[in-house]
């Protein structure tokens, strides 16, 4: 990047970030916090909230978090440095850069899309200007595809000879062997001399979100080697975070609230061209979390575009995750079996567009594609379509929609709610291994497994973070880390003890951790004390759990050290009843010595205690 790291926390902590958020969202100060309608998801009632203080936001409902670096970057779609130089502007900071690395990267980056978008321009004139194009473009004319269609969408063909483009780029010194090399054009083969790295194929250019060209996906027109290739991975093409046809259809997509995702590049073209200019597809690469994180930013409705035996067979769990995780509406393109988007728009363009109004709910097409295989004109083929679909339905994880699709499947088969009900069920209790006969397993190498939800953190342990993080003061005496049971809030405690800096033990953390610790930076304390009974109270409700599951395990031992523990806690207690908090902050002090002492003998922390 080239910003010193100085600058970057300089820009963080500057930056007024209840005055930044509320450029976008309304805000309304409750307590010492600020709240409001998350601009990240939609919602009826605000769950989004700035802590002014800690100069953090976090949204209770769809759990995104962040510091003003990451709310600018991902409501405006920013990369790192823009963000950076935007929020340095608003706080009037100059910033400095480290000038070797800055402008050699800058300049780097540059020098490389210049080169792409050489290659671009080289391919494309071939395409619709040479006789060596001929094959190219009759490829393109068997796919209902022009020279219109080509020069809008800037296809091009790359020439067979070994070093056509490599010759053409580098002449007159115009670009280097590094240069071509580095962005993915060429490479340098055993004769040491360069050569093209694409040779015969139609050329797809692909732009990032900015429209700068950054690589390329080419076509085999031959038979010869893979049918796709794609540019390597390079300082301007990371694929995983690339989507082809972005660049045209990010205004549609927020305009429409909708984004087709499609496989291929031809399958974007043919929706664009039909009036349905919001189709994007992945760059030779599975779907990734990097893709539809970017996407839900534009909008929460996805249609898949694919052909129906691929969408049946996607990663539906991954599906899943990402309905919960990011409130999205997935759902599946009416492709008729066998064709594609490019098919169709060939032959049926009012059907390639009905596709798009009468999309089903993932589930719903999963369903239908299951029943579909069968043989419902029996009983016993019923009762196969039956367990058939009750497999699909059981990897869903609402229980609700599960029983919902169980009804419609009992109506529409003529089978008994309650044997389907407990078809899903046997499914959910055993599931086919992944490579069980039946299962399909296409993409089978990019699913991830649906992640549990976290498991509860006892409140008391919550409480207790929550004021180390907002009031440290309060319980830097007497805290320990012996005092925390469960492995999260433990986790949490060791990250704030070896980072004091809130946003650097964030940063450094991760999983259960991290929600936990993003949670408590925009909650805040409760206090409905003075602070003397304020403090003694957090103490005896923090020493008093972990003094008595420690105690239980000395008497089930018959271990004398935990008769004068077991005293202590009765007197504790009985103040406790009482409201007498200091006298049972006394006993609490006694407990936390013998609690530190028997943690350390037991040489585990107390969470592992039974």
């Amino acid at each position: 990047m080239g910003i010193l790291d100085e600058d970057v926390s300089r820009v963080r902590d500057q930056t007024d970030l209840v005055a930044l958020v509320g450029d976008y969202v309304a805000l309304k100060r409750v307590g010492q916090r600020f709240a409001g309608l998350c601009p990240f998801h939609q919602e009826k009632s605000p769950s989004f909230s700035v802590n002014a203080e800690l100069g953090v936001y976090y949204c209770f409902g769809c759990q995104s978090s962040g510091d003003a670096i990451t709310f600018l970057r991902e409501i405006e779609h920013l990369d790192f440095p823009e963000t950076i130089e935007r929020l340095a502007t608003r706080a009037g900071i100059t910033l400095r850069y480290d000038d070797k690395s800055h402008q050699r990267d800058k300049s780097r980056r540059s020098r490389l899309v210049e080169a792409v978008e050489a290659a671009v321009v080289f391919y494309h004139q071939l395409l619709v200007e040479s006789p060596a194009g001929g094959a190219a473009r009759k490829y393109l004319r068997g796919r209902g595809f022009g020279g219109d269609e080509a020069r809008q969408f800037r296809l091009g063909f790359s020439p067979e000879g070994w070093d056509d483009l490599s010759k053409t780029l580098s002449h007159d010194n115009k670009f280097s062997r590094d240069d071509l090399v580095e962005a993915g054009l060429a490479f340098v083969n055993k004769a040491n001399r360069l050569q093209d790295q694409f040779r015969g194929r139609l050329m797809f250019p692909i732009f990032d979100a900015r429209g700068e060209a950054v690589g390329f996906g080419a076509r085999d027109l031959v038979g010869e080697g893979p049918k796709y290739r794609n540019s390597a991975e390079s300082a301007v093409y990371q694929k995983s975070r690339l989507l082809y046809g972005l660049n045209w259809a990010k205004p549609e997509i927020v305009a429409r609230s909708e984004v087709i995702i499609c496989e291929g590049y031809t399958d974007v073209m043919a929706y664009s061209l039909a009036g349905a200019p919001n189709a994007v597809a992945t760059c030779g690469t599975a779907l990734s979390d990097d893709h539809v994180r970017m996407l839900k930013n534009l909008t929460r409705r996805v249609v898949l575009a694919y052909d129906a035996d691929s969408a049946g067979q996607g990663a539906a769990e991954r599906w899943y995750k990402w309905e919960q995780e990011l409130e999205l509406e997935v759902r599946v393109a009416g492709l008729p079996l066998g064709r594609d988007p490019g098919d169709l728009w060939r032959d049926d363009q009012p059907a390639l567009l009905a596709s798009i109004t009468e999309a089903k709910p993932f589930l719903a097409f999963r369903i239908d594609r299951a029943l579909a295989a069968g043989d419902v004109s029996t009983i016993e083929g019923r009762a196969r379509a039956a367990t058939m679909a009750a497999r699909v339905i059981a990897e869903h994880p609402s229980e609700l929609v599960r029983d919902q699709y169980a009804l419609q499947i009992s109506e529409s088969l003529s089978l008994d709610l309650d044997g389907v009900r407990h078809q899903i069920t046997q499914a959910r209790t055993n599931p086919i291994p992944a490579s069980a006969p039946g299962r399909p397993i296409a993409n089978q190498e990019n699913e991830d497994e649906s992640p549990l939800p976290p498991p509860p953190v006892d409140r008391r342990e919550v409480d207790i973070l929550r004021w180390v993080i907002h009031d440290p003061a309060l319980v830097q005496d007497w805290i320990d880390a012996s005092l925390f049971i469960d492995p999260t809030a433990r986790e949490v405690f060791d990250l704030l003890i070896e980072h004091p800096d809130l946003h650097e033990a964030i940063a450094v953390s991760d999983g259960n951790a991290r929600r936990l610790l993003e949670r408590l930076a925009v909650e805040e304390p409760e206090v409905d004390d003075e602070p003397q009974t304020l403090a003694a109270r957090l103490m005896v409700n923090t020493v008093e759990p972990v003094a008595k599951r420690l105690t239980d395990r000395a008497l089930r031992s018959d271990d004398d050290r935990a008769s004068e523990a077991k005293s202590q806690l009765d007197s504790l207690a009985h103040a406790r009843e009482l409201g007498e908090w200091v006298s049972a902050q006394n006993s609490a002090k006694e407990l936390l010595r013998w609690v530190i002492k028997e943690s350390a003998r037991l040489n585990e922390p107390a969470g592992s205690v039974e």
